[in-house]
């Protein structure tokens, strides 16, 4: 058996070895596949490009950071709000939740309550990226990038000790999406799979969950491999949690250290109507899940933005079956945060029904439904005070 320490080495270098391999691949994707949306509104920001232009020149009162590269070398940037927990616990998250007081982790300012938004860990998903750049123009102006203001989001967010907002989280596999806005499809989801989940050499759709059958995905086995994995051929969502994550989410498990946030929603698109989906995580955490699903999925009725009116129906966070282990579970068990995973509809397609009729997702109420699951989520955790006051028992 070799040595843990010659185990590494093989595992770094055959990291390094498919990283170079798939940089070199060569994608032939089909020119009918590259029609973007006409008129793609002025608040729709989702390139990478994009992101980056609108960091360095639209935000004054946050402060842009790097966290970490990707496997691909490229920077992972965050936008930080409020104050740091100050100083540190006395113990690991594990011996915290064995002492049954997870303040024992948290330190001194465990009163201080952390908010993240995690969006991109897959690349070809716009709708994350869209509603990150627009909450943080929330965030500085009080108004979104359409000029719409949200002050129950403004109110909320000033009652949150400390939030952080991470646009592109998989950057390699956004800049290798080579869109800004798929074009409308109706109820055919095939270009969406395509430049999410990836093609065979043949053209065919790799599809969902196949996707993940090979982990890391050689690059030169496909037509294209989507915006799934990073550069690295890794989902960061199905990450080797344990014994060799990839830096995107070394660069996670960092900051999570030095945060120790309260409350992740990591951003995602691929349902029919937006929803939170119910983590893998401590059964501790089940019924603050409930209620945040709760939370969210009101408003989002009440605006028409769910596939029934009926709010007792929506509302139900008993339709939410647990997920299996994946980055939610990884970052709850390394710092305690309830890390939600956010589906939300895409703008290419739409296959869901309401009132018997097809539904269309418009930019708009795109941009809509991000901002308020947001306001929700940040309401919910000012409003509860957080992981102590989740959790730890009374008296």
């Amino acid at each position: 058996m070799p040595s843990m320490i010659t185990r590494r080495s093989a595992l770094s270098f055959a990291t390094t070895s498919l990283v170079a391999a798939n940089a070199q691949a060569r994608f032939a994707i089909p020119a009918s596949h590259l029609v973007e949306e006409e008129n793609i509104p002025p608040f729709w920001v989702s390139t990478a490009e994009e992101v980056r232009r609108f960091l360095d020149t639209k935000v004054r009162t946050g402060r842009v950071a790097a966290i970490g590269q990707t496997a691909g070398g490229r920077e992972i940037r965050a936008v930080f709000y409020g104050d740091q927990r100050r100083g540190k616990g006395t113990s690991t998250f594990s011996g915290a939740l064995g002492f049954r007081d997870v303040r024992a982790y948290l330190g001194p300012d465990w009163k201080r309550t952390v908010y993240w938004c995690v969006s991109a860990v897959h690349g070809g998903e716009f709708e994350g990226i869209m509603g990150a750049v627009n909450l943080l123009a929330v965030l500085e102006t009080g108004t979104d990038l359409r000029g719409k203001r949200w002050p129950a989001l403004v109110e909320a967010a000033g009652r949150v000790g400390r939030i952080v907002v991470i646009p592109i989280t998989n950057v390699d596999g956004r800049v290798r999406v080579p869109l800004r806005m798929l074009k409308f499809q109706g109820t055919d989801h095939t270009l969406h799979e395509y430049f999410n989940t990836g093609a065979k050499p043949d053209g065919s759709i790799i599809g969902w969950p196949q996707c993940k059958e090979h982990i890391p995905l050689d690059f030169r086995t496909t037509q294209f491999p989507g915006g799934y994995p990073n550069d690295a051929g890794v989902n960061i969502q199905h990450d080797d949690f344990m014994e060799n994550p990839q830096p995107e989410t070394r660069a996670l498990y960092r900051l999570a250290t030095a945060e120790r946030p309260d409350l992740i929603l990591n951003m995602h698109t691929g349902a029919n109507f937006l929803h939170p989906l119910r983590p893998s995580a401590e059964p501790v955490l089940t019924p603050v899940f409930d209620e945040l699903y709760r939370r969210i999925m009101t408003p989002l009725t009440e605006s028409g933005l769910q596939r029934s009116d009926n709010v007792a129906e929506t509302t139900d966070p008993a339709r939410e079956r647990a997920f299996n282990h994946n980055l939610d579970t990884a970052l709850n068990l390394h710092c305690g945060a309830l890390s939600v995973t956010v589906e939300s509809p895409a703008f290419d397609f739409n296959e869901g029904k309401r009132n018997g009729q097809p539904f269309f997702h418009s930019p708009e109420n795109l941009l809509d439904a991000q901002m308020l699951t947001h306001q929700e989520a940040l309401r919910y955790l000012a409003d509860t005070g957080g992981r102590v006051a989740w959790t730890t028992p009374k008296g």
